[in-house]
C-alpha cells in the first residue's frame, strides 16, 4: 500500500476513528485502525466491538493495499504534523512496518495482520430514512444530560429513540430518564421512518454521534433494526449496536395534573441558581424555591459553609408554594431552554414538576424534588 493525503483531510478521518478505540484494551487488535486503500480514497475503520466508525478521506492512491496500526499514534502524529504538509503512509506488507513521511519526518509504525481485525457484522434494517442533520442534533442534545451513569440500571444508559404519537400525529421521539430528572423531545417524523423499531442508542454512540451533526446542511442517513443502528454521511458510517433491554414506560412519570405556572427568563434563572448554589455542600447541593405573587426567592442553607438567597421577578399568580431541588438538575434542564422563556409546572412541593420552553410543547422535562 502507497497513499499520498493532505494533512487536514487525514486529521479529520483518523481523530474520528480513534475516538471510538478504548484506551485499556485486552485484545490488542482493537487499538489500532484498520486503513483500506482503493480508488479514490482510503478509509479508516475503528471499532470497541459495540461501536463501530469507518471515515473517509480522498487520497493519492500509487499502490491500493490495507494495513492495521496504532489509532492513537498515527493520530499523535498527524496532530503534530505542520499544516499543509502532505503526509505518505507506504506498507510493503511484508516488514509488518507503516511508514508514515511529511516533509523532513519520517516514523515507522508497527502494525498487525489486518485479516485480524473484526468487522462488525451487516444487518438487515427494517427502517432506513434520512433526517437533516439539525434536527438529529437537537433531539440528542436535549436528551443526552438525562442519561443514567448507574451501570445496574442498564437500559436507562442511553436515549430511547422511538415512534410516538405528538400533538399533532406521529413523531420521532428521543427520551432519556435517570429516575431524577427526564427529557422527552419530539420532532416532525421523516419520510420513511414509520415501521423503525424503538431502539436505545448507548451513551457513547451518542456522543460519537454528535460529530457526524456539525454540519446544519448535511443530510444523515440513518438506519435501524432491532439490534443496531446506523448513521451515515457520504464521509461517515457510524454502525452501533444499541441496548438490548426495555426502556420503561416514561409517560406514567411525565405529570399532567400540575397546574401551578411559574414563568422566569431561563438565562436569569440559571445564573441565580448557579449563584446561590455556591454556598451548598457538595454532597446534596439543594436549593430552596419559594414562589409568591410575582416574586421567586431560590436560597440555599448549608449549616456547615453559609446561607445565600436570590429574588427574581417572574410571572407566578398561584397560591405560596415551597420546593427544593437538586441544583445541578436545574442547572441543567434551565440550559436546554433556546427561547427566553421557560415555564415551570407545579403541583405540590412533593410531587414531579414539569418543564417547558415557552409555548412549545415538543420538549417537555420533568425533574423530581428533594427535601430542603
Amino acid at each position: 500500500m502507497k497513499i499520498s493525503v493532505e494533512r487536514s483531510a487525514l486529521l479529520k478521518a483518523v481523530s474520528q476513528a480513534q475516538s471510538v478505540v478504548e484506551r485499556r484494551n485486552t485484545i490488542p487488535i482493537l487499538a489500532n485502525v484498520l486503513i483500506e486503500a482503493e480508488g479514490n480514497d482510503v478509509s479508516f475503520r475503528a471499532t470497541d466491538l459495540d461501536i463501530e466508525v469507518v471515515d473517509k478521506a480522498p487520497a493519492q492512491v500509487e499502490r491500493p493495499g490495507a494495513t492495521t496500526v496504532s489509532a492513537t499514534t498515527l493520530h499523535e502524529i498527524v496532530r503534530k504534523l505542520p499544516d499543509g504538509a502532505l503526509v505518505s503512509l507506504t506498507d510493503d506488507g511484508t516488514s509488518g512496518r507503516l511508514t508514515v513521511e511529511a516533509g523532513r519526518s519520517t516514523f515507522s509504525l508497527a502494525t498487525l495482520p489486518k485479516e485480524d481485525f473484526p468487522v462488525m457484522a451487516t444487518s438487515e434494517y427494517q427502517s432506513n430514512f434520512s433526517a437533516p442533520a439539525p434536527m438529529l442534533r437537537r433531539l440528542f442534545d436535549k436528551s443526552k444530560f438525562a442519561i443514567s451513569t448507574e451501570e445496574t440500571r442498564y437500559y436507562l444508559n442511553g436515549v430511547y429513540m422511538h415512534v410516538s404519537e405528538g400533538e399533532g400525529g406521529k413523531v420521532l421521539r428521543c427520551v432519556a430518564t435517570d429516575g431524577h430528572r427526564l427529557a422527552r423531545i419530539d420532532a416532525d417524523l421523516p419520510e420513511g421512518a414509520a415501521d423503525m423499531p424503538g431502539v436505545i442508542v448507548p451513551r457513547k454512540t451518542v456522543a460519537e454521534l454528535r460529530k457526524l451533526l456539525e454540519d446544519d446542511d448535511m443530510q444523515i442517513a440513518v438506519s435501524v433494526s432491532e439490534t443496531k443502528v446506523r448513521f451515515a454521511t457520504p464521509d461517515i458510517t457510524l454502525t452501533s449496536k444499541v441496548i438490548d433491554g426495555t426502556f420503561p414506560d416514561y409517560t406514567r412519570v411525565i405529570p399532567q395534573g400540575n397546574t401551578r405556572k411559574l414563568e422566569v427568563d431561563a438565562t436569569e434563572f440559571a445564573k441565580a441558581v448557579d449563584r446561590v448554589a455556591t454556598v451548598s455542600s457538595e454532597r446534596s447541593r439543594a436549593v430552596k424555591l419559594s414562589l409568591d405573587e410575582d416574586r421567586l426567592v431560590l436560597s440555599v442553607n448549608a449549616p456547615d459553609s453559609g446561607a445565600a438567597e436570590e429574588e427574581l421577578a417572574v410571572a407566578y399568580s398561584d397560591e405560596r408554594l415551597e420546593i427544593g431541588f437538586n441544583a445541578k438538575y436545574l442547572l441543567e434542564i434551565a440550559g436546554q431552554v433556546d427561547r427566553e422563556n421557560a415555564v415551570f409546572m407545579f403541583n405540590s412541593a412533593g410531587d414531579p414538576t414539569l418543564m417547558r420552553e415557552g409555548n412549545d410543547q415538543s420538549a417537555v422535562y420533568v425533574v423530581m424534588p428533594m427535601r430542603v
